[in-house]
């Protein structure tokens, strides 16, 4: 029910590209602090308003799209769009790595916390989980992901690096534990595939893996789909 977020909230970091390039500093730092900044802000309107995740974040989203494409350089819209993994440092793949094992290890602490909440929230309060809580650690967890694959594919492309790959899994999996788990190989996959044919092609990476991610759902869909 919050596929569409992580695509939303990539668009959401173009401000903060625009503020690095600007001021000259790491653009994927602004990107960082923009996407905490708006995933607090969705998380702080959603408990106090009656209004859907999907709308808030949906008018932030449009909103930093038309602030971010007026502010960033015409030349740097480009990368900041479909991102450039052969510009990638062995620096900040490490960090990269870092991060996504960080995140891994504390979506399986909370992991059925969150599906909890997301089958009942009243089931999930009765329980004794804080949904308020967990609401805004996923908000976070996304945000980090999507800041983290901005680098790569830009934020055009990093929803789907985000929805697609757990679409596919969705087909396949027959339980939530093989579901969560074939989703990160999916998405591994994608990556391999992707780069490899921009290697062999010489064109970009970014839409090559998400086309690659696409093909393998398609494949799913047509085979396994349940």
């Amino acid at each position: 029910k919050m596929a569409l977020v992580g695509d939303a909230l990539s668009h959401v970091a173009l401000p903060g590209l625009a503020f690095g390039v600007l001021l000259s500093f790491n653009p994927f730092i602004g990107a960082f602090a923009m996407l905490f900044f708006s995933a607090i802000l969705t998380w702080h309107i959603e408990r106090n308003t009656s209004i859907s995740t999907e709308a808030i974040i949906g008018t932030i989203f449009t909103l930093s799209l038309a602030v971010g494409i007026l502010m960033i350089p015409q030349l740097d819209l480009l990368e900041a769009f479909f991102g450039d993994i052969t510009s990638i440092t062995l620096m900040e793949t490490s960090i990269a790595a870092v991060i996504s094992v960080a995140t891994v290890l504390y979506v399986r602490r909370i992991y059925h916390k969150v599906v909890l909440s997301m089958l009942s929230e009243e089931l999930a309060e009765t329980s004794g989980v804080n949904v308020s809580r967990v609401d805004l650690s996923y908000l976070l967890l996304v945000s980090l992901i999507v800041a983290v694959g901005i680098k790569i594919v830009g934020t055009l492309l990093v929803g789907a690096m985000v929805i697609v790959p757990a679409a596919t899994a969705k087909n396949l999996a027959s339980s939530l534990r093989i579901y969560s788990w074939s989703s990160a190989v999916i998405g591994a996959l994608s990556s391999v595939i992707g780069v490899g044919l921009s290697f062999y092609l010489n064109m970009p990476a970014g839409p090559l893996v998400v086309i690659s991610g696409t093909v393998i759902f398609l494949v799913s869909m047509l085979l396994f789909r349940r």
